[in-house]
């Protein structure tokens, strides 16, 4: 898959290459102007945006349970969906979720859970 982006002094055609988080932002973002789904704050609306992107986990849910993985509205293309809402929604409110993402991850590196205080306990 072939996929041109303008992203700056980084400017590159990608093919089957790894992108940072950012540059798939930025390609959402650029995706998100094109077709007129918004760009700043004041273009939309944050609950209607957590609400799709609540839409897209139960799709990709419902996917998964129908043993539909791949393909049209399989399970990985939610899931796809489920992100590109996500980081469309960090675009808008300038949230650095890579920087979020590393940062939770570093929070948790030590972090306990009870699993048996818990229903996903075995």
């Amino acid at each position: 898959m072939l996929i041109e982006v303008d992203l700056g002094a980084q400017d590159t055609k990608y093919m089957n290459k790894s992108l940072t988080v950012e540059q798939i932002t930025k390609l959402v973002m650029k995706q998100a102007k094109e077709k007129g789904f918004g760009t700043k704050p004041e273009d939309i609306s944050v609950p209607e945006k957590i609400a799709l992107i609540h839409s897209e986990v139960s799709e990709a849910f419902e996917a998964y349970r129908h043993k539909n993985i791949k393909g049209k509205d399989g399970f990985e293309e939610e899931l796809g969906d489920t992100v590109q809402r996500i980081l469309h929604l960090c675009g808008i409110l300038n949230i650095d979720i890579e920087k979020a993402i590393l940062k939770k991850l570093e929070f948790n590196k030590d972090r306990k859970w009870d699993w048996k205080k818990m229903n996903e306990g075995k």
